[in-house]
């Protein structure tokens, strides 16, 4: 496997304005639009940009073609890639200026972009992030050599170039994410060691639920800081968001007046049951406003006041609501939330100014420091007998990551909550079988009408029994009763459609025809027989895969210095298959794999490790056979699909006409 060549451009300043994932799919499009010459031609340009997202709905080929006519006279004019990329900055600046500034659609934080054309950062926000990375990281092994970081430097950014910041930070945020004996630690790596890097800490941040669609790992190299930054706030947000929850605080059953309410706080957004908890506990002290938001709201400084006097009466004071100057209140406010042992995320002009990641951060902080819930209620054993068991609590898991890696508009809280008015449901469709959805016969959320959902969840069902997904007996209005079962086995076949689509179209000797999982058994067990190996696998559910073997010989066929076998045990007891399994994910990651099972699910082959086997088969990059371009090859979706390069593998899977597909799989998805 070679090193990472990113698409370089001349103009620094255009350089800037696209990061390495746009860069790649732009310069696809424009390679797709030569002509038979081998040139691209001004009016080769319409049609191609009239397909490209960013203008969809915008822009007709006319409209297009009018556009290019104001800067060249002549259609016949040879255009270069530089070109065509101010071409594209043009048009999305007269797209802006028609629609306006895109909205934000979703209510979560995590689904806020992390680009910007203006590449503006927060210099407090730096700050504070410094502040985190100090504190969480100061007794790392590898990294307290290099701390504390000068927040007033560029040492942060510096300091992620190789990967292993973000890595160890990940692991902070959600312990156990990454097995940090597959991260190279050297004190000087080469470019193919820091590129693995990063690939396992942009494939590990998707799989905690980051949103990293416009990211890719040159970006990271470059140590861009409004993307850095972006990724970073991210992370330190699912850390400090991670306890707001039934599962983990049962305690927040309190926030809610009887049994019938808790499902509706199961489904929220932990930023929104943040907020829920702020209010319940400002309606203590009197505080007659609601605050709605971490901004404005926060502004003058009295809802923190009342929040830490109810919660922290020992450490209250008049004085602080006694102030009249937003700024003096604003540090009394800190004062007393440094007694109760919380981390200085704001300063005084970050409240003053409603700085909103930092004033979400600080709520967080004093909610895990003390949330003033009270564990003798009620509907405590109620929301514990609601949580599911811990399968279906994993393959909720697996499923909402990988919705929310699809890039599509909404964010994924809870799968079993947020299907059901078929919206999220065909948005996905619409992302893995573009044209498939009738927009015109859907209705966006929120829904007033109950049979507005009905009619989205029979679109669902309709499209996906066109897909040849295995749909009997299931209506729309299972999904919109939320029949867990159900919704799963749609989600499975979901996700293996576009698993299989993806080595489909890889494959450059298909000549249309299906992959069966057949095929991919086949191609697993014949890739480790011409490594050398003696291991082979019966089905996706052999229960010998448990002990990681075989994955670790498949992922040392693909490449060979991948896997450090003094690390790998024989996986006889529960503690060595963990432990494989827990290398087999990392190692993966390391190889470009978007990969969303946890440990467990290998250890007890649940049905989700035959997708790691697919997703395996669609990123092993031995070697290149074609004669096209790196530029080509490497080209991503700036729509957030799979990144993964056309191979040679993917293309050498035999297919199978007779072997039929699995039907064990099958009567699971039933």
């Amino acid at each position: 496997m070679s090193g990472f060549v990113g698409v370089v451009v001349s103009d620094p300043w255009l350089q800037s304005q696209f990061t390495q994932v746009e860069l790649r799919t732009l310069k696809s499009k424009f390679l797709s639009a030569r002509n038979q010459s081998g040139h691209v031609t001004v009016g080769d340009l319409p049609p191609v940009m009239a397909k490209l997202k960013a203008f969809s709905g915008m822009f007709r080929e006319e409209e297009i073609k009018a556009i290019l006519a104001e800067s060249y006279i002549d259609t016949k004019e040879e255009i270069d890639f530089e070109s065509f990329l101010r071409a594209f900055l043009n048009l999305q600046a007269r797209a802006t200026a028609r629609s306006g500034p895109k909205l934000k659609t979703s209510s979560s934080f995590l689904k806020a972009s992390t680009t910007t054309l203006r590449h503006t950062i927060s210099e407090t926000e730096k700050a504070s992030y410094v502040a985190h990375v100090n504190n969480f990281l100061k007794e790392d092994p590898f990294l307290k050599k290099y701390l504390p970081l000068d927040p007033s430097t560029n040492a942060l950014f510096d300091l992620a170039k190789d990967g292993v910041l973000l890595c160890k930070l990940i692991n902070v945020a959600v312990p156990g994410t990454i097995d940090e004996r597959a991260i190279n630690t050297k004190r000087v790596l080469n470019p193919w060691e820091r590129n693995e890097n990063h690939t396992l800490c942009l494939n590990s941040a998707k799989a905690i639920g980051c949103t990293v669609v416009n990211i890719g790992t040159q970006d990271l190299v470059e140590g861009r800081p409004h993307l850095l930054l972006g990724l970073i706030s991210q992370i330190i947000k699912i850390q400090l968001l991670a306890d707001l929850n039934l599962k983990k605080t049962p305690q927040l059953v309190e926030l809610v007046e009887d049994s019938k309410d808790v499902e509706e706080l199961m489904g929220l957004p932990p930023e929104k049951v943040l907020l829920k908890w702020m209010n319940f506990q400002l309606k203590k002290s009197g505080y007659s406003k609601q605050v709605t938001n971490f901004s404005s709201d926060l502004k003058d400084g009295e809802a923190y006041a009342h929040l830490l006097n109810v919660l922290a009466p020992e450490h209250g004071t008049t004085a602080t609501l006694d102030t009249k100057d937003p700024t003096k209140r604003a540090n009394l406010v800190l004062e007393q939330a440094e007694k109760m042992d919380c981390k200085r995320y704001v300063t005084p002009k970050d409240i003053v100014e409603g700085s909103t990641n930092l004033n979400l951060a600080f709520v967080a902080q004093i909610f895990q420091q003390r949330n003033g819930l009270s564990m003798d209620n009620k509907n405590i054993s109620f929301a514990e007998m609601m949580s599911d068991d811990a399968q279906t609590s994993r393959e909720e898991r697996c499923f909402r990551l990988w919705i929310n890696s699809l890039g599509i508009d909404s964010y994924i809280n809870n799968v079993f909550e947020d299907v059901r008015t078929g919206w999220v449901l065909l948005e996905v469709l619409d992302k893995i079988s573009p044209g498939s959805v009738n927009w015109k016969l859907a209705t966006k959320p929120p829904l007033k009408m109950p049979f507005r959902k009905v009619e989205n969840c029979n679109q669902v069902v309709k499209i996906g029994k066109e897909l040849n997904f295995s749909l009997v007996n299931v209506a729309g209005n299972d999904i919109v009763q939320g029949n867990k079962k159900l919704i799963l086995a749609l989600l499975w076949q979901l996700m293996r459609f576009t698993m299989l689509q993806l080595l489909k179209n890889l494959r450059s000797h298909s000549q249309g025809k299906e992959i069966t999982d057949a095929d991919i058994l086949n191609w697993a067990n014949s890739k480790v027989k011409s490594s050398g190996r003696t291991s082979q696998m019966e089905s996706f559910k052999d229960k010998k895969l448990s002990n990681g073997i075989f994955f670790l010989e498949l992922l040392s066929a693909v490449e060979p210095r991948v896997v450090n076998w003094s690390l790998v045990t024989k996986g006889e007891t529960d503690e060595d298959k963990k432990l494989n399994a827990t290398y087999i994910i990392s190692v993966a990651r390391k190889l470009g794999c978007s990969i969303f099972l946890l440990p467990e699910d290998i250890m007890e082959h649940a049905s989700c490790t035959g997708a790691y086997s697919k997703r395996l088969g669609s990123q092993s990059q031995p070697f290149r056979e074609d004669n096209r371009s790196a530029d080509e090859s490497s080209a991503t979706s700036m729509d957030g699909d799979n990144e993964a390069l056309l191979t040679s593998e993917a293309s050498s899977l035999s297919i199978d006409d007779s072997a039929p597909s699995s039907q064990e799989d099958k009567k699971e998805m039933q």
